[in-house]
């Protein structure tokens, strides 16, 4: 018998902040029924989200989303910049109820609810939510603006996820995660997932790392084997200077 006892959960409600619940959870159930054929995986960090699912028997990768979200003790909105499965949702905010027990999270409104188990909230100096603002071409470091079209990378609870998109055009054009370590400089990532490539799951990339001045200065190899340099800063205030 399937009956799940979270249906029958008690939540209980207080006062919760955003940081609160950043980290990393996974997806146990949906729609009152256990999640078993895929894996879903959410991180919050810094007043964003993003998640990625896979199917579990074969790792191929099924749907993306994330935004900015915000919660106080009775309700959590979310407004998502990228949805690979209904991007209709893209620049719309959505309200839910919201309730946390242990390590548990629930989510849900009229449409749908789900329940979250935290996996961690581990931290470490690479915990954000980043936009890329610089990379190294033909020997010289060239820094951009971010605007609709950019690229993100958010770090929290041991998780990492970067996707790449346009808010203004629905434009989505790739996504990865997976788990992560950042000690002495060095840089190692866990690939679970990966939109453009299933077979590259399971491999390990590895990358100098350095903190300055509020940016990572990011350098080694990408998944393809290609060399890289990049800049990253923090999301809220490389938009802010863009204003």
């Amino acid at each position: 018998m399937k009956k799940l006892f979270l249906l029958g959960f008690l939540f209980f409600f207080g006062i919760i902040s955003a940081q609160d619940i950043e980290g990393s959870w996974k997806l146990i159930e949906k729609e009152g029924q256990w999640v078993t054929d895929e894996e879903t995986v959410r991180i919050y960090q810094d007043g964003y989200f993003a998640y990625g699912t896979k199917e579990k028997a074969t790792d191929a990768f099924v749907k993306a989303a994330g935004g900015e979200y915000s919660l106080n003790e009775s309700f959590y909105q979310e407004t998502q910049d990228f949805n690979t499965e209904k991007p209709e949702k893209i620049g719309k905010t959505s309200q839910f109820e919201f309730g946390v027990q242990g390590d548990k999270l629930k989510i849900w409104n009229d449409e749908y609810s789900e329940v979250w188990e935290r996996i961690s909230e581990r931290d470490d100096d690479l915990n954000g939510n980043w936009v890329i603002t610089g990379r190294m071409r033909d020997g010289e470091i060239r820094h951009s603006t971010p605007g609709a079209r950019r690229t993100i990378k958010i770090l929290g609870g041991g998780r990492f996820q970067w996707v790449a998109f346009n808010s203004e055009t629905k434009e989505f054009s790739g996504t990865g995660g997976g788990t992560y370590s950042a000690e002495n400089g060095k840089y190692t990532e866990n690939i679970e997932f990966f939109s453009r490539d299933d077979s590259r799951v399971g491999a390990n990339l590895e990358f100098e790392y350095e903190v300055k001045d509020g940016e990572w200065y990011h350098s080694g190899k990408s998944s393809k084997g290609d060399p890289i340099y990049e800049i990253w800063s923090p999301y809220e205030e490389a938009y802010k200077k863009g204003q």
